[in-house]
């Protein structure tokens, strides 16, 4: 407990699955969270959780990220951590694949966590200090699906890096985390084939798909002052199944 006392983190997509997840392990270590999410009725019902501030968010937009990060600032006064969590996924082939679907997914998993660090870092930077977790996927390095999903997480793998490099002689740390199929909102369309879950378990070495807080817990980590030498890592939480 107390891991996070005084800090401020902004977590987007924090109004379910492993943000809400996030959210609630933050304000249990003691942080004031912005919990940012495009689904108003969602942000309405985490707003009333303690030390939970939601704030409506589109991760895509310019004017949006503009917009709340005014608010937070004038609410709070900095920002400490960054979590660039909100995502969608897609299973289409690449045959199947539109353009229109790849300038959404890119949009929301590419240039989302590049807005939210674009808005966000030069608050940081004023500080001299701050950490950013982005979340790219196990796809990102094994190419599974051939997708425009497993190339917005590249996205995210890349400009991690870059700005690990960039920020870090500036005090801010950038690291990058790497879920593999994880038990949200977003993967109940694949549980819904039970056989091809019982396959994902029987291919994956702990023989289990994970869960939210697997992903939280190692958030925590990276966001804490515990990782205060850690900056372009990238950690892969995915039952060891990538490591085949």
């Amino acid at each position: 407990m107390g891991r996070l006392t005084n800090k401020v983190a902004i977590i987007t997509g924090g109004a379910s699955g492993m943000g809400r997840e996030m959210v609630n392990l933050f304000t249990k270590e003691g942080a004031q969270v912005i919990a940012a999410d495009i689904n108003e009725k969602a942000v309405a019902v985490v707003n009333e959780l303690e030390n939970v501030h939601g704030m409506v968010l589109d991760v895509s937009s310019d004017d949006s990220w503009k917009t709340m990060m005014e608010d937070v600032i004038a609410e709070f006064g900095k920002v400490d951590i960054l979590i660039n969590n909100a995502g969608i996924s897609s299973e289409k082939g690449i045959n199947d694949t539109t353009l229109a679907d790849w300038q959404l997914m890119m949009g929301i998993n590419g240039f989302g966590p590049f807005l939210g660090m674009k808005h966000v870092i030069p608050y940081m930077v004023k500080e001299g200090k701050g950490a950013v977790v982005n979340i790219s996927s196990f796809t990102a390095q094994i190419g599974m699906g051939l997708n425009s999903y497993s190339a917005s997480k590249g996205a995210v793998r890349a400009i991690s890096k870059a700005a690990a490099t960039q920020y870090g002689r500036m005090g801010v740390r950038v690291n990058a985390v790497f879920p593999g199929i994880i038990e949200t909102p977003m993967t109940h369309k694949l549980e819904e084939s039970k056989e091809l879950v019982n396959q994902m378990i029987q291919a994956t070495p702990l023989q289990r798909l994970g869960q939210p807080a697997d992903i939280a817990n190692a958030v925590l980590y990276l966001a804490s002052d515990e990782a205060s030498y850690v900056t372009g890592a990238e950690l892969v939480i995915d039952g060891g199944y990538s490591a085949q």
